[in-house]
């Protein structure tokens, strides 16, 4: 079966067409970093007003990619939630009247969830279409079983979760305050570092000192937080603290970019990565598989893969960020369980425990 999935809940406009919930087709993303890099973050007016323009060209493409005619296509996928309000509404609408015109059942699907599902994925032409993608990747993506410990980490989420299936996690820790990757951005901006700001500092970090600053770690004392994590401590340091937190003399010229880079990266990677090994000793689950677009960081990667006693899942770094594909293969899963999605539905913009309170 092949499904169209339809990706609008930030700034990427994304449509892709998979089959059989497994093997893509086509994966079309167009970006909107251009539009709101003069801003140094997403601007949500701007973000829903480019795909209202843009959706429907892409969905075209995704459909000329795959060698398609729209009558070919079982089912239609969309994101409903979470996301930018705005933005989830122009994709899920398109879909929604996309899946009404052609007679063909509609799947609403959670954004989180699909970004766990990416893994799973596989080009119909790895070699051709997906140059990212190593051998251990392409083989851990067919192997994926349940239970595992999902690290779901962007922009707007930092998630670590227990999965029983595809649609059944388990949150077992959240950020109480900022994402990871929104520390990431709002270090870069502060700094004038880049937009994005994830890759930016990934890319500033590789010729940086880890262990210029030592920038604090959160203690979480109160109440539930064993598997939580915050960031407004770490990104305060980093921007209004840091004379602190300087591990030895201030080098001539002045603080390098990669030495704050470095160490503000490595800082923010082990906050994470304290909680994650913590939860998977507590529940002596080894497979760990991560997905959303700081899965793509480097020195995350690295640091996953020197456990030696954790299979470390990643997606290739071009499904670690919002694509249409992950969106399209979750949707086929709920395809052939026999669900559907009322046209009714309608988009939100959070997921209520995917965030928590202190204390």
């Amino acid at each position: 079966m092949k499904v169209l999935g339809i990706e609008t809940s930030c700034d990427e406009c994304a449509a892709a067409v998979v089959e059989d919930g497994r093997e893509i087709l086509s994966n079309v993303v167009a970006t909107q970093i251009p539009f709101h890099a003069e801003y140094n973050g997403v601007v949500p007016e701007i973000a829903s007003r480019m795909h209202t323009e843009w959706i429907s060209r892409v969905a075209q493409e995704a459909l000329d990619k795959a060698v398609l005619k729209a009558e070919e296509l079982d089912s239609v996928a969309a994101t409903a939630h979470p996301g930018l309000l705005g933005s989830l509404l122009v994709g899920l609408n398109f879909a929604k009247a996309f899946a009404w015109a052609r007679d063909i059942p509609f799947i609403a699907v959670d954004h989180m969830l699909a970004h766990l599902y990416a893994p799973r994925l596989e080009y119909a032409d790895v070699p051709e279409k997906s140059p990212s993608v190593s051998a251990t990747d392409a083989a851990s993506a067919t192997s994926v079983s349940y239970p595992f410990l999902g690290l779901l980490v962007s922009g707007g989420h930092t998630i670590i979760c227990r999965a029983d299936n595809f649609d059944d996690i388990t949150v077992l820790g959240t950020t109480i305050d900022d994402a990871v990757g929104e520390a990431f951005d709002k270090v870069s901006k502060h700094y004038g570092f880049g937009y994005p700001g994830g890759a930016v500092i990934d890319k500033l970090a590789k010729s940086g000192n880890t262990g210029a600053f030592n920038f604090p770690m959160p203690s979480l004392h109160k109440g539930d937080h064993k598997y939580d994590v915050s960031y407004s401590g770490l990104k305060n340091a980093v921007i209004n603290q840091i004379e602190k937190f300087r591990a030895g003399q201030i080098p001539e010229g002045g603080d390098k970019s990669e030495d704050i880079a470095a160490s503000f990266q490595r800082t923010a990677v082990e906050i994470l990565l304290r909680s994650l090994f913590r939860a998977a000793q507590d529940t002596g689950l080894t497979t760990i598989v991560a997905g959303g677009g700081v899965a793509a960081n480097s020195y995350l990667r690295a640091a996953l893969a020197r456990r030696q006693d954790l299979r470390c899942i990643f997606p290739p770094l071009e499904l670690c960020g919002d694509n249409g594909a992950m969106i399209a293969g979750l949707g086929y899963q709920y395809l052939v369980r026999g669900e559907r999605s009322p046209l009714t539905v309608t988009a939100s913009a959070r997921v209520k425990s995917f965030k928590k309170r202190y204390p």
